[in-house]
């Protein structure tokens, strides 16, 4: 773009910027790195009266006549705007501050706003998990007709999963929702996401933990995935979730402004009474096979007092034979050993080879086409339940939140 000229808003310089560049903010909304020449020519038309900063708009009147919705912030990007001093994002808006932005909202439900949190997602854990388990039973026993958790995108997956578990026989939809892009963006997903995450909290004829993201890179169709099932296969794309070994259990069309559920639920809308077992067991670990694995790894985990251990084998569910040794060990004191695959789609199988029947006689437990971030969350939900081994086996391989394909790999 050299000798064409520029118009906008010099923004501050963030503390990692070089002094050899200037951010322009243009009339479109999008900044402009500008590297400074010596030709470089830069005009002051008028300067601000004020320094900028975020000014929330005001709140849209709630409509009580409209179904209740309860969105609970933890924070992430869809509840982030731009650090002007990094440059990156930080954790900013709170649950009002959204209904604020997006008066949509107020068209769909009478939204009921609460910050329970602000984290990035990464800073999660399962007392976290805890929290947010009981906020929504909290909202539940309110008259809540669906509940929305803004949440970031980045451990999304496992939260929806530890929800899933955690909320037995829930009566409404539980909507977790994020954007990959902060809302004070042009290019933001947030908007379309979360009024999606509301339509599908108000309308959805099923009462399950679900995860509400763009299903494509346009603003029309976002898929409602399975809070079991749902992997993020993209750093940065809005198209980020997918479902992994079924398809979304529906979609909202915001063309049409409406939901079609396209799986099957596991439950109805309104047929439970929500109970909250919210206990989780963090001594348990996920660890990914890899060629020369360092079998001390598994003693290191044993030696700390581990109880139980999920693992991404290889294919069909295979590790080198140099472990054996510890898994045998991990067997004698009692800890249970699940495996999963490295692969996104398709099931273990350790019937197939040898090495996979080896692994199963000296204790591991295959765990069909159970996402590895589901394993380790279930396991840590069910150690949490009981540390009785045959009651963690029993636990680990039924098919408690649809964490399991209809097809049977497992006996």
């Amino acid at each position: 773009m050299d000798g064409q000229p520029l118009r906008g808003f010099l923004m501050p310089r963030t503390e990692y910027g070089g002094e050899e560049y200037i951010v322009v903010k243009l009339r479109s909304g999008y900044n402009i790195g500008v590297r400074v020449k010596p030709g470089t020519k830069i005009k002051v038309i008028a300067r601000g009266e004020r320094k900028p900063g975020f000014i929330k708009p005001s709140l849209p009147e709630h409509r009580s006549m409209l179904p209740r919705v309860d969105i609970i912030s933890t924070g992430g990007t869809i509840a982030s705007r731009v650090d002007y001093r990094t440059g990156g994002v930080e954790p900013a808006l709170d649950a009002e501050d959204l209904y604020s932005i997006f008066p949509e909202l107020s068209e769909k439900a009478d939204v009921k706003a609460k910050i329970l949190f602000s984290e990035f997602s990464e800073n999660l854990a399962p007392e976290h998990w805890r929290r947010m388990a009981y906020a929504v039973e909290e909202a539940v026993n309110e008259g809540s007709r669906g509940v929305v958790i803004c949440h970031g995108t980045d451990t999304m997956g496992y939260t929806a999963a530890a929800l899933s578990f955690a909320l037995e026989d829930l009566p409404v939809p539980v909507v977790l929702v994020g954007s990959q892009r902060s809302s004070d963006r042009p290019s933001s997903d947030a908007a379309s996401n979360l009024i999606s995450a509301v339509a599908t909290a108000v309308e959805a004829p099923f009462a399950e933990v679900v995860v509400a993201m763009h299903e494509g890179p346009s603003d029309t169709l976002i898929a409602i995935h399975r809070g079991t099932k749902v992997r993020k296969c993209h750093t940065s794309a809005r198209n980020a979730f997918k479902s992994i070994n079924i398809q979304p259990i529906a979609y909202y069309d915001l063309t049409r402004d409406e939901i079609k559920v396209t799986g099957n639920p596991l439950r109805r809308r309104g047929e439970g009474r929500l109970k909250v077992k919210a206990e989780f067991d963090e001594e348990v670990a996920l660890i990914k096979y890899h060629p020369g694995m360092d079998p001390k790894l598994i003693d290191w985990l044993l030696d700390k007092g581990i109880h139980g251990l999920i693992i991404e084998g290889t294919g069909l569910g295979h590790v080198g034979v140099k472990l054996y040794p510890q898994i045998e060990r991990a067997a004698d004191e009692g800890v249970f050993i699940g495996m999963t695959s490295q692969c996104i789609w398709g099931s273990v199988n350790m019937n197939v080879y040898y090495t996979g029947r080896d692994l199963q006689r000296r204790g591991v437990v295959p765990l069909g086409d159970m996402l590895p971030e589901t394993a380790l969350v279930k396991l840590m939900w069910v150690l949490g339940l009981t540390r009785e081994p045959k009651e963690v086996r029993t636990l680990m391989l039924r098919n408690i939140s649809g964490e399991l394909g209809e097809k049977r790999w497992i006996e």
